[in-house]
């Protein structure tokens, strides 16, 4: 008895403790006393309960749903629903949270408020939003701030990824949540300027409510601004302004926020701007889209784009493999949808593999009929592209929702044009207005009402005939012609053109039907006919009149004189023209373009300059040798030799001739004074 009276007294110490830990926020240091009081009663239910929350408290989500399985017989869902929960919901097990939810017994105000965070983590925006709206309108608390910031993050959600037209919910925008919540939507409905006006509110509110916030971190605020600045900058490149949405995205990333969902999506979105371009820089960003935990941050929609980013950027870089890796997956996980085939398909294409490609897009097309006209499409562009016009246009034909669209008849009759398939091209006018003609009539209450034709048949009708009268087609033409004529009897243009078609085929049919042109006094046009003579053009035409009346009153004066012709002047012929010899045809082009030009003719002599050792010349030294010449004089006179000097007085006494070295010593003389002088003076 004395130790069981012991036992419950230290069991009462415990709980007083825990109790003291509670009221202070000090859930770690409850533990302690928590796992005493378990170590007394292992299967105490209160005990158990508060271990739960404080490991909930101290973040361990994993520990403490360890707890609430290994205990289910004590903890049942009845007790501990809300924490197991919201365990699983921290641990991203969003399903199972779900699961937990639905099957407890009674539906508290905590389990609604985490039931409808997972139905929106789960995408079901419907079913979050009728349960946000019941929680607003039967609870009362400090927290309804929060439900309707929650709500209009619900609405933004269906207005961007389900394309729905968000109702007017009467959402005050008191806070910059609201603010932001709202740009999101206004920017799902493509209204980008309201959605950036809304950021910039946002953003104000955001400072403004600073200003009565001690304990908030710059690292916050940061935090914070960069999901607005972030919005801001994808509005940007919505709008065209990539170089500014490019420089708001780099800032952001300098700032390094802990939000790996928010830097995920910039990455993302610089990754498109990039596009071919940049790729080292993409291949960078695509590092931040594989970081731990985005998964669980972003919408599938979000993550779908990513995947298929990183497929693109491997076909950039020319990665073959990882590019069919990346598709093949996406495909496996999409089977309806259409980029991971088309990007398969482009993949292709890069490796000249056109056949296959189309094989490819073939495929697709035979077993999801939903999506052929946009394959299809892209298999004619490829036949374009390989010179097969006619079997583009085979295939763009097979595309039943199209193939009677103004759009499409025009781009077929372009392209049997090109082709010069006249036939085919009027083949696609009958079909297209025959298609018409087959849906004019509607059934009204169970009669068939005749509606007046269609604009757009009229217009079918109206180029067909153009077309045919361009090709010589007349009596095809008139047929067209005179359908239109009877639509609207008062066209006066389309009966211009029947009478002109007529003329060709049937001049008094053309007769006939001239009767009905109005007459020239009923198609009187209102015109000032007094502006018309004073405006430029008149005025310039007014004076050329009156130059040719004044030349034909001179012409009259003077038919009597005859006029003197003026003599041509002869040309001049070159000095050494000779009639005999042919002239050379390529006399009229330049030197260097004639066909027997063989370029400059360089001398000998110049040739020889600078060639051989320093000092070397390139004549025998014999011949430079005057003693050895017969005509040179002697370098000394001799005895008896006075009458031959006197025979040869163009020569030039050894006495009275110059050094040869002279002059070549002064000038390096004077050169070797003028460097002196300037170290001198």
């Amino acid at each position: 008895a004395a130790a069981a009276a012991g036992g419950a007294g230290a069991a009462a110490a415990l709980w007083s403790e825990v109790n003291r830990c509670g009221q202070n926020g000090d859930f770690a240091r409850a533990l302690k006393p928590v796992n005493k009081i378990l170590q007394i009663n292992k299967d105490d239910v209160t005990a158990l309960q508060c271990k739960v929350v404080c490991l909930i408290q101290n973040g361990n989500f994993k520990e403490a749903l360890g707890v609430i399985n290994t205990h289910t017989k004590v903890l049942t869902s009845d007790i501990i629903a809300f924490e197991k929960a919201y365990c699983e919901y921290r641990l991203n097990r969003i399903e199972n949270a779900l699961k937990t939810i639905q099957s407890a017994s009674q539906q508290t105000d905590k389990l609604k408020e985490l039931y409808g965070q997972v139905l929106y983590r789960l995408e079901r925006y419907d079913d979050c939003l009728a349960a946000y709206r019941d929680l607003i309108r039967n609870s009362q608390d400090e927290y309804e701030e929060e439900r309707k910031t929650n709500l209009s993050a619900v609405v933004a959600a269906q207005s961007t990824w389900e394309k729905v037209m968000p109702e007017d919910l009467g959402l005050r925008e008191a806070t910059y949540e609201l603010c932001y919540n709202s740009a999101c939507a206004l920017i799902g409905q493509g209204k980008l300027n309201e959605a950036m006006k809304k950021l910039h509110k946002a953003e104000a509110f955001f400072l403004f409510a600073l200003l009565f916030v001690q304990d908030v971190t710059e690292e916050d605020i940061e935090a914070e601004l960069a999901i607005i600045h972030g919005q801001m900058a994808y509005i940007m490149q919505l709008q065209g302004r990539t170089e500014d949405a490019l420089q708001l995205y780099n800032q952001i990333i300098k700032l390094k926020p802990t939000d790996v969902g928010l830097l995920a999506v910039i990455a993302n979105n610089i990754i498109t701007i990039n596009k071919d371009q940049n790729v080292f820089d993409s291949k960078k960003k695509v590092k931040l889209t594989n970081a731990e935990g985005v998964e669980h941050k972003l919408s599938k929609k979000q993550l779908q784009a990513i995947e298929f980013n990183k497929a693109l950027l491997a076909m950039y870089t020319n990665q073959a493999e990882q590019c069919r890796k990346l598709s093949a997956s996406l495909q496996s996980q999409s089977p309806e949808h259409l980029l991971p085939v088309l990007i398969q398909a482009a993949q292709l294409c890069r490796e000249k593999q056109h056949a296959k490609a189309v094989g490819l897009l073939q495929d697709f097309a035979d077993q999801h009929p939903v999506n052929a006209a946009e394959i299809k499409l892209t298999m004619a562009q490829l036949k374009i592209a390989q010179g097969s016009v006619t079997k583009a246009c085979m295939i763009l034909r097979s595309i039943e929702e199209l193939q009677h669209k103004p759009g499409m008849v025009s781009a077929l009759v372009t392209m049997y044009s090109h082709e010069e398939d006249i036939d085919s091209a009027i083949e696609v006018f009958t079909q297209a207005i025959q298609w018409y003609q087959q849906f004019q009539a509607r059934i009204n209450y169970g009669c068939c009402v005749f509606q007046p034709k269609s604009p757009v048949h009229l217009s079918l009708i109206r180029e067909a005939a153009n077309f045919k009268l361009k090709h010589g087609r007349k009596k095809e033409a008139i047929s067209d012609l005179e359908e239109l004529w009877k639509q609207n009897p008062k066209d006066v243009h389309t009966l211009a053109q029947l009478i002109s078609a007529y003329s060709l085929v049937d001049p008094e049919k053309a007769k006939v039907l001239s009767k009905h042109l109005p007459s020239s006094d009923t198609m009187s046009l209102k015109v000032d006919v007094d502006a018309l003579e004073n405006s430029h053009g008149a005025t310039y035409v007014r004076k050329k009149a009156g130059k040719l009346a004044g030349d034909n009153q001179q012409k009259e004066q003077g038919q009597g004189e005859v006029k003197k012709k003026k003599k041509k002047k002869k040309g001049k012929l070159p000095k050494n023209y000779d009639p005999k010899v042919t002239p050379d045809p390529e006399r009229w082009l330049p030197m260097r373009e004639r066909s027997y030009y063989r370029g400059r003719k360089k001398g000998k002599k110049k040739d020889q300059v600078g060639k051989g050792t320093q000092g070397s010349t390139t004549a025998s030294s014999s011949e430079l040798d005057a003693s050895r010449t017969a005509s040179s004089p002697p370098t000394s006179p001799r005895p008896g030799s006075a009458a031959a000097v006197s025979a040869t007085s163009n020569v030039i006494p050894p006495r009275h001739q110059k050094p040869a070295g002279a002059p070549a010593t002064k000038k390096k003389q004077q050169q070797k004074k003028k460097k002196g002088a300037k170290g001198g003076w």
